[in-house]
């Protein structure tokens, strides 16, 4: 600002393009017989609460005006409201007004007024379709930055939990918080993830927060792993807060990214938290048992039904008996992409149909297909298996990566045998092995380096009783 009130309402209304856009408003007021501008968004300025303070600031006089020139005095004097700051940089004004933020201008007074009346719409905080739960809370982010923040807050009433707030992009401006519990986040890594977001020289990042991801935690082409979880569950991103974690919310995402994660991570739930200590360990070696033979069952099977004289008399039942047209590894790649066909195809229909395609796709395909010889049942029930066991994994991501391990080992597994078998199950190994965490540690932790302590935790879900006594 240069204190040059015509020149720098012009100066803002230039930028804001305020002629052109007929969301961007520009409202003249007479404060204290001074010239005033208003400028802000129209949808997200509260008029209710704007009326109130217009009202105030038509009573305010010229002799009390002319007391100051200091828009900080100003604030606090004459504006009746809770959130209220000041700017002087043209730049930052501009990006506020963009934001949803009022800004004010007065003849005399060098900085601008920015009053945040700041009002999105919103959907209602229900429960995520995809994070269920079976005894958790209700509630799910939303796309509205602040009301996630919010329901964080509410869980944990620690004057330690931090909202450290950031922007970024060039265009976009995206609101972004650092959410983290001090004295339990790693120092290290709340600074590196600081560093690189602050770093970020992207124009837009709004549409996905995918994009941030792959600026954050740079990622191989072919490595599949993901190094991100996300959670649409403040219930289960407040439970991570207190284990360490750091949270990244972002401003129009339903979905909090959890900082730093191994692959023990993935293998954690939301139930687990709710169910018995008992019932959860059961739950978690469970998931930890399937989520393996996602990966290893089908080149398992390619082998023993490509080699039935090796097969021992109870493992007979394996051996097929049906005749075929086309072999069995090309049968089961094929079932991997109808499999991921139908699941797109059933994502992209309306709901009321969504159980028929469902039936459709899993009893009358299947069926004709056995018929008319270009499956073996065996195959099908392999691969229904696997795609059903898939979503015991909860994350989306891993998910994934098991998909695309286990098509790798089937393809090493048709080529060599046995030994391409344990040659797919070793490279997969050494890619999750070589890859690192945003804290720099071996994303196989704790198997490599191996902690016992943590490695029991994966696999126990202990008492709170137990853990103070532990303490």
């Amino acid at each position: 600002m240069t204190g040059n009130f015509k020149r720098d309402v012009d100066l803002l209304c230039q930028t804001l393009a305020v002629d052109k856009n007929f969301d961007i408003v520009k409202r003249e007021l007479i404060i204290g017989e001074r010239e005033a501008v208003m400028l802000f968004v129209d949808g997200f300025i509260k008029d209710e609460v704007f009326e109130k303070i217009i009202e105030f600031f038509y009573k305010i006089t010229p002799k009390q005006l002319s007391k100051t020139a200091d828009m900080e005095f100003f604030s606090k004097a004459f504006t009746p409201y809770v959130e209220v700051g000041f700017e002087s940089d043209e730049s930052l004004i501009v990006s506020a007004v963009l934001s949803g933020q009022t800004a004010i201008i007065i003849d005399g007074i060098n900085d601008a007024l920015l009053v945040d009346t700041r009002t999105y719409p919103v959907r209602s905080v229900g429960e995520p379709e995809k994070d269920r739960s079976l005894r958790g809370a209700r509630d799910g982010f939303v796309e509205t930055f602040i009301f996630n923040t919010a329901m964080v807050r509410r869980r944990i009433r620690d004057p330690r939990l931090r909202m450290e707030y950031m922007q970024i992009g060039k265009s976009s401006k995206v609101d972004v918080a650092v959410s983290y519990i001090e004295g339990l986040a790693d120092k290290k890594v709340v600074q590196k993830l600081k560093k690189r977001l602050s770093e970020i020289t992207l124009s837009g990042i709004s549409m996905t927060s995918q994009a941030l991801v792959e600026v954050l935690v740079p990622t191989a082409f072919f490595n599949p792993f993901p190094k991100v979880r996300f959670t649409e569950r403040p219930d289960f991103a407040s439970a991570c807060l207190l284990e360490g974690k750091i949270l990244l919310v972002m401003d129009n995402s339903p979905s909090v990214m959890i900082f730093p994660n191994s692959i023990a991570d993935f293998m954690k739930e939301t139930d687990d938290y709710y169910f018995p200590p008992l019932t959860g360990t059961y739950v978690r070696i469970l998931r930890f048992i399937v989520s393996i033979l996602t990966v290893v069952s089908t080149p398992l099977a390619l082998i023993l039904m490509n080699n039935p004289d090796i097969l021992p008399d109870w493992l007979s039942f394996v051996a097929t008996k049906e005749e075929y047209m086309i072999p069995f590894f090309a049968q089961f790649l094929l079932l991997e992409f109808l499999i991921d066909g139908l699941r797109m195809a059933s994502l992209n229909t309306p709901n009321t149909l969504s159980n028929s395609l469902g039936i459709i796709g899993g009893l009358i395909l299947s069926e004709f297909a056995i018929n008319a010889g270009w499956f073996v049942s065996e195959t099908v029930i392999y691969m229904a298996f696997v795609a059903i066991a898939s979503y015991a994994q909860p994350s989306f991501e891993m998910g994934y990566a098991m998909k695309f391990s286990r098509i790798f080992i089937l393809i090493l597994s048709q080529l060599f045998g046995f030994w391409g078998f344990g040659a797919g199950i070793a490279l997969v190994l050494t890619v999750a092995a070589c890859s690192k965490t945003l804290s720099g540690r071996c994303y196989l932790y704790p198997f490599i380096p191996f902690s016992s302590k943590k490695f029991v935790k994966i696999f126990i879900r202990r008492s709170i009783a137990g853990k103070k006594a532990a303490h």
